[in-house]
């Protein structure tokens, strides 16, 4: 049986508050997430100071950077949450940061405050088309060079007409229809222990024994 860490919500909530109290306009909502995490909820134009307190705050100190993440909720005009996890090796606390935003609208990057977080914004931009501005390199991580969309968006196609592969001879990655090698197979579903009802190739021998058998079992 598993042992449940203890939970202390309310230095959690102390800490939140304390940030919010700090930085007043930027914090908008303050929880502990599920699963025992400070939970921020941040407007997006300010999430540079608020992982800039985060980070130097004495009473904070989230000065690993974790990851960054998307969300994709279709139905809201800001469709898109970009969360942010840090953890405070110092006071063994995690901090989860939410800011949202729409297709065309850029969250500020924090690569000046934390360096590792250039590949998460890529990856975000890649696969969600969430924009950061002042990211000096924002382009495609995970997909092909030319690729149309971002593959995890809720509205994203699940079924298409096209391939993409990698062509030697012109050294760069190409589309084209897709062909099925293979259009039609007739399968056999028989069980290995009932035998099938044809020669196996190189069962040629062991069939005539087997006929003989039988004509044997047959006479007695």
């Amino acid at each position: 049986m598993a042992i449940q860490p203890h939970i202390d919500t309310d230095a959690l909530l102390t800490i939140g508050n304390h940030v919010r109290d700090a930085l007043p306009t930027a914090v908008t909502g303050v929880a502990v997430a599920a699963h025992g995490d400070l939970a921020l909820d941040v407007e997006a134009a300010a999430i540079r100071d608020v992982v800039a307190f985060l980070r130097d705050d004495p009473r904070c100190r989230f000065v690993s950077f974790v990851d960054i993440c998307g969300v994709d909720y279709p139905e809201r005009p800001q469709r898109f949450d970009v969360v942010y996890h840090f953890l405070s090796p110092e006071h063994n606390t995690r901090v989860r940061v939410k800011v949202r935003t729409d297709e065309r609208t850029p969250v500020p990057s924090i690569i000046d405050d934390f360096p590792a977080a250039n590949w998460f914004e890529r990856e975000a931009y890649d696969l969600y088309g969430i924009l950061f501005s002042g990211h000096p390199d924002l382009r495609r991580l995970l997909t092909d060079y030319g690729f149309e969309g971002h593959p995890l968006r809720k509205d994203f196609p699940l079924t298409g007409f096209v391939e993409v592969r990698y062509d030697e001879a012109q050294g760069r990655v190409i589309y084209e229809p897709v062909k099925l090698t293979q259009e039609f197979r007739n399968f056999d579903f028989l069980s290995p222990w009932e035998g099938t009802d044809y020669v196996l190739p190189g069962d040629e021998k062991a069939e005539g024994a087997n006929k003989g058998a039988n004509k044997g079992a047959n006479k007695g």
